[in-house]
């Protein structure tokens, strides 16, 4: 099972994978993404490296996520954190916006073949203001559909939100349980 989370920046959605993976009960491998550009993002890997369970494996792929969901035993809950960081990590890298969807789109697919569940994090940045720069603007318009893609892909998504689950559904199961949107 595929399990999307997102939200916005620290609001809880590490944390929710990590309480979901442990009451899986199986061997858990987290599929880390960021890169620790300057000391303040360093700082922040080793907090999120030190609230992990010891037990846990962790593989650093800030680019090849495709091959580190491959390699992941099979019956090992995947939490994927994060989504988002991979995308600013491949556009760095100076890859296509259409590349880089496409990449997401096969990393999803092979996300939800799994026979062990994968947890992925992303965060929801288009519900802000508009980004003054193009660089920002095309960064928020890749994300939204990769993780439109993942939401795709994925039997449970949820919004985080203060720490919170809102479980968002698809459109066909709100025009079921209401009779208004049915056509005759």
């Amino acid at each position: 099972m595929l399990v999307l989370l997102t939200g916005g920046a620290r609001s809880g959605k590490s944390r929710i994978a990590a309480q979901l993976a442990v009451r899986r009960e199986r061997p858990v491998v987290v599929v880390v993404t960021a890169e620790a550009g300057d000391e303040e993002m360093a700082e922040r890997i080793r907090r999120h490296r030190a609230e992990r369970p010891v037990e846990w494996t962790t593989v650093e792929e800030p680019l090849a996520l495709e091959d580190a969901i491959e390699r992941a035993p099979a019956g090992a809950v995947v939490v994927v954190d994060c989504l988002s960081l991979w995308v600013a990590n491949l556009l760095g890298r100076e890859l296509p916006d259409d590349e880089v969807v496409a990449r997401s789109s096969r990393a999803a697919e092979l996300a939800a073949r799994r026979t062990g569940d994968t947890i992925a994090v992303t965060n929801e940045v288009g519900a802000g203001v508009v980004p003054e720069y193009p660089l920002g603007r095309r960064y928020r318009d890749v994300l939204g559909l990769v993780n439109a893609a993942w939401a795709a892909a994925a039997e449970q998504a949820a919004l985080v939100v203060a720490g919170r689950l809102v479980p968002l559904r698809e459109v066909d199961d709100v025009f079921k349980e209401d009779s208004r949107w049915t056509t005759s």
